[in-house]
């Protein structure tokens, strides 16, 4: 099984895993520079380092990497180590260098407005997989949206009936109306989703989250919320907008406590909504 088509397969099915690649050697080692081993989220392996007790400490230090979703480094000393002489080495030293496989992190944009456009490209950029939904042909279309991965016109209720986030998958509602963003918030506290952000202003957000509380949506549901949705950077404009939701989304995804934010990245930042 060749590892770079089994790594892509797994980004595109939303698994984890982890490569490790000997990046240096000296001496004689019971395998090669730029061996390679991928270990995927259910510890599997396909190819190898060597075997023996160097690849069981590889194996661990991936499983520990997928985890963390950041590199590693690894040092062996095959001739100061007696745990490592298995009868298969003549000993040596190697580095390993462990990387986390991730998969490909989608965004959800739910509303086809100017907001939304520029969200689209900016995070297409930042790479991302889009896929848009509105009710709306007029918005919807390949022609404002030619960098998502998919454009979904229909009902917003029924949209979300034939969408399954994963932990990879962040949402951001920047729908025209009150009336679509609360719905499509009730369903999204539902999912696995990595991050959910509504555009608003904090009164409107307080609203929502009444209202839902009202019809039986716990309050604690709404501690994943990124809203009002964005870093607070004075944004404006709907490219000034855009930009602070995608670095937010940027920070979550790299797991990065921006300017003292909690662990949600949550921040306040009051904007209109869409048209």
């Amino acid at each position: 099984m060749d590892i770079y088509e089994e790594i892509v397969a797994m980004r595109r099915s939303g698994r984890k895993g982890a490569v490790a690649t000997i990046t240096n050697v000296r001496g004689s080692i019971p395998s090669y520079r730029t061996a390679k081993m991928l270990v995927r989220d259910d510890g599997s392996i396909v190819g190898t380092v060597g075997g023996g007790c160097v690849e069981a400490e590889v194996w661990q230090a991936a499983r520990e990497v997928m985890e963390s979703e950041k590199p590693k480094s690894l040092s062996f000393n095959l001739n100061n180590n007696p745990s490592y002489d298995t009868g298969l080495v003549c000993g040596g030293t190697l580095e390993v260098f462990v990387e986390p496989i991730l998969p490909i992190s989608e965004l959800l944009l739910f509303g086809a407005g100017h907001v939304a456009q520029s969200v689209a490209n900016i995070a297409s950029l930042a790479g991302f997989e889009v896929t848009v939904v509105d009710d709306r042909e007029a918005y919807a279309n390949r022609e404002r949206f030619p960098s998502a991965m998919e454009v979904l016109v229909n009902e917003f209720d029924a949209a979300v009936k034939k969408i399954e986030p994963r932990e990879n998958s962040y949402i951001v509602i920047v729908t025209r109306g009150h009336r679509d963003d609360m719905r499509i918030l009730r369903w999204a506290v539902t999912t696995r989703a990595r991050y959910i952000g509504m555009i608003g202003s904090r009164r409107k957000v307080a609203t929502i989250y009444k209202e839902l509380e009202k019809e039986g949506v716990p309050a604690s549901s709404f501690e994943c919320v990124n809203a009002p949705v964005g870093l607070e950077i004075g944004a404006v404009t709907p490219e000034e907008i855009a930009v602070a939701i995608v670095a937010e989304m940027i920070a979550c995804k790299r797991k990065v406590d921006v300017a003292g934010t909690s662990k949600r990245w949550t921040k306040q930042l009051t904007t209109a909504g869409e048209e």
